[in-house]
């Protein structure tokens, strides 16, 4: 029986619409470029929110509040790496970043376009799942499952929403 983890991602942008992007030093995902983000205090009763807005401070010192997220997705993938199930909560920040963050252990930072996130190196499943998603969809929400089979999200289901997957 695998075990089963928690997540959120924090999409932040700066003022030009930018997205603020780590590349991860630590698995899961070491040396690709991803959201910021991190896993639940299960063990406190963290809510996603909760989370979303203690990670985004503790990374990029932004401090917010729960009206300057917005929940766009939920991933729920089932296997992932062979090693764990995961429930991800996705979260679009309201409130833009002025400046770049120093890099921190789990990584350094930077800014990126949009348009050029599918020529970085990032997690095969975030290329899958959710990078259409925020691009798509990030004003709605959506809700996805997904078995995941050597790295790769298989047999996708939209559960609720209007974006592809």
């Amino acid at each position: 029986m695998l075990p089963f983890k928690i997540s959120v991602l924090v999409f932040v942008r700066n003022e030009a619409g930018e997205i603020l992007l780590i590349e991860r030093t630590k698995e899961p995902n070491k040396g690709c470029w991803s959201p910021i983000g991190g896993k639940l205090e299960m063990q406190l009763g963290e809510s996603p929110y909760e989370c979303a807005i203690r990670e985004t401070e503790e990374e990029i010192g932004l401090q917010l509040t729960e009206h300057d997220l917005h929940l766009f997705c939920m991933i729920s993938e089932k296997g992932y790496e062979g090693k764990t199930h995961w429930l991800m909560f996705l979260f679009d920040c309201l409130k833009p970043i002025h400046d770049l963050p120093p890099t921190i252990d789990e990584g350094q930072f930077s800014f990126f376009k949009e348009s050029a996130i599918d020529d970085l190196p990032i997690p095969e499943t975030d290329r899958k799942l959710l990078w259409d998603i925020y691009k798509q969809g990030r004003s709605g929400f959506t809700a996805l499952r997904a078995n995941c089979f050597d790295g790769i999200p298989q047999d996708v289901v939209v559960e609720q929403g209007d974006a592809e997957a």
